[in-house]
């Protein structure tokens, strides 16, 4: 583990989650102050940035996006996405500022590297509810906009609260019948997607581990069980894409979801320091067409 990566993971979450705060289109200076973080964190690792830009309840709200163009198949894109905004009542440390603060990570690893596939980063905003699941989505807007143009995307990757975990007995909760299949403990990563989508996350799946010791757990499940679908990938289930969300498994872990209480000294950054180590592994061999 890098302790300087854990440090900028710090970093991007005090950052979101502490100093801004509750951003989304009900607090738009917020919104607005979290988008200039991401451009400016992207724009120092010298990616060039495209920004989609639509109307919210009379506010601008832009989905920014970046990429490290494949050298032999550019035309197939992997898409490693991660919402910037967070739920009202609630500054979002762990959801999802970590998850942005592990994509600004990936993006960061990534630069200079040479691939076969794109690889492309994508920071999504209007993601909580009320727009969850509406055409005012941004990753709805992105995905819409993906199909369109008939994109070739092998797998999308959602990064959806990666920063809390828990060695208790006991701290590990499941949708029914799943207690009997995985560990009862929460200090695993998981890895979900819907049924459809399972070729892709067994691939995946392999590729972290044969990246990372961390522990990991993988499951393709029926996308209406509570929290399956409950982030960006579904936005790429909706037009037809293969995705998964990477998670620290949200409320069947984490006692603070969704409240006024999701800070940044609750969230593990060495621990998810070894994640960006093994996301990035993982997505680099998916890139090289690996497995």
């Amino acid at each position: 583990m890098d302790e300087k990566v854990a440090q900028r993971l710090r970093r991007h979450v005090r950052t979101l989650a502490g100093e801004i705060g509750e951003r989304n289109v009900f607090r738009p200076d917020a919104l607005r102050a979290a988008e200039a973080y991401v451009r400016a964190e992207l724009a120092a690792c010298g990616y060039a940035l495209k920004a989609q830009t639509y109307g919210v309840r009379g506010v601008e709200s832009a989905n920014l996006e970046v990429g490290c163009p494949g050298s032999a198949v550019p035309h197939e894109i992997l898409i490693v996405g991660a919402h910037y905004d967070s739920v009202e009542g609630s500054p979002g440390a762990d959801d999802n500022a970590s998850g942005v603060a592990v994509l600004l990570e990936l993006s960061r690893r990534f630069r200079g590297t040479t691939n076969d596939r794109t690889v492309r980063f994508v920071a999504f905003t209007n993601e909580e509810p009320p727009f969850f699941m509406s055409a005012d989505q941004g990753s709805r807007v992105y995905a819409r906009a993906v199909r369109e143009r008939n994109e070739a995307i092998p797998l999308m990757i959602s990064l959806e609260m990666l920063g809390y975990y828990d060695t208790a007995p006991g701290s590990q909760r499941y949708p029914p019948l799943l207690r009997h299949f995985y560990p009862p403990h929460g200090d695993f990563i998981a890895f979900v997607s819907n049924l459809r989508s399972r070729a892709a996350l067994e691939r995946f799946t392999r590729a972290f581990r044969a990246e990372s010791d961390f522990p990991a757990e993988s499951a393709a499940l029926p996308f209406w069980l509570p929290g399956v679908a409950w982030s960006d990938h579904f936005s790429f289930w909706m037009v037809g894409y293969p995705a998964l969300m990477v998670t620290d498994t949200a409320f069947y872990r984490y006692a603070h979801y969704h409240t006024p209480h999701d800070t940044p000294e609750k969230l593990d950054y060495a621990r998810m320091a070894r994640v960006v180590d093994g996301l990035y592994g993982a997505i680099r061999r998916l890139a090289a067409g690996g497995s």
